[in-house]
Parts: structure tokens; sequence; C-alpha cells
């Protein structure tokens, strides 16, 4: 399943993608401390990673996605005119994020089984297994509490104290690493909360329907 999920996020190299941009923008407003500049220089290393990406066959919408986040931030730095703020984006996305996977699991409909199900061709089949369903949700939590609340709390703080550049190492070290840490733990705690006797994530326990 480890493999299945990194492949649904991009896998390292998406991810490893993703920081180019950022990573431009801060090195050239370091060296010129010109935001101009520096947003040019986001904007030409987020066109060549799409480049790239296509070439080797990516996704369009993944490309288009990657490019979209790097445009509204340009605006957004351009815009108010502080340097961190290109990484505000980030911040809010990562908040959203947060949100979106806690209520989900409230709610029983937890995003870790939504992404697992479809990745797997089951579409919605494993919520008519209670077991899943808890189990799903529990690993969740992993991606709710490792992953987006502590990038919020670090690119939070960073953004608040306007460190450009740790910013830039924070959106690096928080990215693959992070996201390889997430997926093996929440593999572990999604093996560890079904019971022994279960068949595992692609043979969902469906109930057979009443009367038969």
């Amino acid at each position: 399943m480890t493999d299945s999920l990194s492949d649904l996020l991009g896998g390292r190299r998406g991810a490893l993608d993703a920081t180019v941009p950022p990573l431009a923008f801060a090195v050239v407003w370091l060296l010129t401390d010109t935001i101009g500049w520096a947003t040019v220089a986001a904007l030409a290393a987020a066109g060549v990673v799409a480049g790239v990406r296509l070439a080797r066959g990516g996704r369009v919408t993944a490309v288009v996605g990657s490019m979209a986040a790097v445009v509204v931030g340009a605006l957004v730095v351009l815009y108010t005119g502080r340097a961190e703020d290109f990484f505000l984006i980030q911040l809010l996305s990562n908040i959203a994020s947060a949100l979106a996977w806690a209520v989900s699991i409230l709610i029983r409909w937890p995003l870790l089984g939504v992404v697992v199900g479809v990745l797997l061709g089951q579409r919605f089949r494993w919520r008519r297994d209670p077991a899943l369903v808890r189990a799903y949700g529990r690993a969740s939590w992993v991606w709710v509490l490792l992953q987006y609340t502590l990038r919020t709390a670090v690119f939070g703080a960073l953004w608040w104290l306007g460190d450009v550049a740790a910013l830039a190492v924070a959106r690096v070290a928080l990215s693959w690493p992070l996201v390889a840490l997430v997926i093996a733990v929440s593999a572990a705690v999604l093996r560890k909360s079904l019971p022994d006797d279960h068949p595992g994530l692609r043979h969902p326990r469906v109930p057979e329907p009443a009367g038969n």
C-alpha cells in the first residue's frame, strides 16, 4: 500500500519538483533583494519543471495545479511586497488540508480511505466494512497531525518571523521526506488497527444483503 500511496501523491520526483520554484524564489531574493526578479525566477523554474514533467508523461492536471500554485504565490507577493508571502499559499493550503482531513474522520469518511479506495478500484465499498472505516480513521489522524498540522506550525512560525531562507529550507525538508514518513507510519497504523483475521485493504468485508 505504501508504494501505491506514493504513486498517487506523484512520487518522490513530483514532491521534489514542487520545491524547485520556492527555492528559486528564495535564492534570487536573497541575492538581489528584489521581489520582481525573485518572482520571475520562480515562474521560470515552474515553467521548466512543468515542461520536464509533461515531456516525461506527467499528468496534465497535476502540472497545471503546480503551475497555478506558483502563479498565485507570485501574484500575492507582488501585491503585498513581502517576500515571505510567496509561501503564504503553502501555509493556507496546509491549514485547509488539516481541517478537511479532520472533518472527514469525524463524519466517518476518512480521506485516506477515499484515496486508497479509488486507487484500488473499490470506490466506496470499504465504507461498508466497519473495521476498515475505523482503521482508515485512525491512520488519517497521522496525516492530520504529522503532516498538515506540523507543516502549519512550522510554516506559520517562519512566515510570522518573515524568514524567507528558513521558509525555503522548511519547504524542502517538509516535502518528500515528511510525506515518506507519513505514508510509512499511516500504513503501520492501518495494519495494526485491522483485526488479525481481516483479509486486508483489498478485500473489504461487505455484509451480505438481508434475506440472503
